[in-house]
């Protein structure tokens, strides 16, 4: 049975967020589970995001001077965090009730089962875009086999590691919860990423010989929306400065060219740029054949669909 006198951070990051950073609270204060905090790093917004938080009296503000991305807001939040437990949510997503508790209940099972200290858990969900298309986002070890360990860094990197894991949709951070002492024990987030900073720290986790225990129930909802700081440039740039970060792993594992060139192929993609496209490809095929064909072959069907319907002007479901 769960023993609920665990203190839970809920920690926000925000960011010109005025017209859902709202919605994202309300669903932070209508948790089930009863010991709790609520902690909001606003980002150096500059629309009216700090007065709407400031309407919540019992949830804490902390006010950047200077815009540093959300891993740099995620170190403030763990650094005044008082919780045994950090879970993460976005100001523009809204989590059901029973998240925590279902999270708390997971980790605390696994750890219980297997003696493991160092567990994240990853919610699943969906996200919706705005002409109504639904994305399910199953979390990573949501099935029976928990992925752990270096092999879980291997497919993060380079779509390498164990085919038996069940990776999901990855590791973003606005499903994570994981024991505060963890986190800080594999350094937090980087504040020198602005993008793939959830990657990141999975990576350092799962080189750390962490576990990924995933809840298989949606317990949030992520609305899709654009902006500057998804543009694919940043996700490029964000992407390669990944691999050069962990450029002494991938050597050791042979996949450091690999590592840093697949962002080339996915951005050209993006942009449209077939030519280069298909050159980088042709690199990589030389470089590495069967590990290249079989990449693109199990992700490229999937990721056409997805931009198909994603892009689409009638809703469907995936």
């Amino acid at each position: 049975m769960t023993i609920k006198n665990d203190l839970i951070t809920i920690g926000l990051t925000c960011y010109n967020a005025e017209s859902t950073i709202a919605r994202a609270l309300d669903s932070a204060l209508a948790q089930s589970w009863p010991e709790t905090e609520i902690l909001v790093v606003d980002d150096c917004s500059s629309d009216g995001s700090v007065a709407v938080v400031e309407k919540y009296p019992t949830v804490k503000l902390i006010k950047h001077e200077k815009n540093g991305g959300p891993a740099a807001a995620r170190k403030t939040l763990l650094e005044h965090a008082k919780g045994d437990f950090i879970a993460f949510f976005d100001d523009d997503d809204e989590s059901l009730p029973a998240r925590l508790e279902k999270q708390h209940e997971r980790i605390t099972s696994y750890e219980q089962e297997t003696g493991e200290t160092l567990v994240a858990c990853y919610a699943s969900g969906k996200r919706i875009y705005p002409n109504g298309y639904t994305l399910r986002m199953a979390a990573i070890g949501s099935k029976p086999v928990v992925p752990n360990g270096p092999k879980v860094a291997d497919r993060l990197l380079f779509f390498g590691g164990d085919p038996d894991f069940f990776i999901g949709a990855g590791t973003p951070t606005c499903s994570l919860m994981v024991r505060t002492k963890a986190l800080k024990s594999v350094g937090g987030f980087d504040p020198s990423f602005r993008r793939v900073e959830d990657v990141d720290f999975a990576v350092r986790f799962a080189l750390a010989g962490g576990h990924f225990a995933g809840c298989a129930e949606e317990l949030f909802i992520q609305h899709a929306t654009d902006g500057v700081d998804k543009a694919p440039e940043k996700n490029r740039d964000a992407e390669i400065q990944l691999a050069e970060k962990h450029k002494d792993y991938l050597k050791s594992v042979g996949r450091y060219y690999y590592a840093k060139t697949w962002p080339l192929l996915r951005y050209h993609h993006f942009k449209r740029q077939y030519v280069c496209m298909a050159y980088v490809l042709l690199k990589l095929c030389l470089r590495h054949p069967v590990k290249t064909v079989s990449h693109f072959l199990k992700t490229g069907p999937k990721r056409l669909m997805h931009e198909r319907k994603m892009k689409g002007k009638t809703s469907s479901c995936a």
